[in-house]
């Protein structure tokens, strides 16, 4: 898992969480922030670090995402390391 690999998987899971308002709405309200704020800060390494735990946070959300991505849970940890170090 290169770098750009893991802010590409990030982005993925962050437009993936777009197409769910409900949870879209749970993310915005954990992170604290609205979602022109959220358009703005999109390719930033923190925010990519909030996508990925706000999807490992969730194991239904996480699995969803990785049927619907064709990606392996291993891979969205794997990305998370890469990003941001150890959880």
């Amino acid at each position: 898992m290169t770098p750009e690999n893991a802010e590409i998987l990030a982005l993925e899971g962050l437009g993936w969480l777009a197409g769910d308002q409900e949870a879209i709405q749970r993310f915005l309200d954990l992170s604290g922030i609205d979602g022109a704020d959220l358009r703005a800060a999109a390719g930033s390494p923190g925010t990519a670090v909030a996508v990925l735990d706000f999807l490992l946070g969730n194991e239904e959300l996480l699995v969803r995402f990785c049927d619907d991505a064709e990606v392996k849970a291993k891979d969205v940890h794997l990305a998370r390391h890469v990003l941001g170090g150890e959880i």
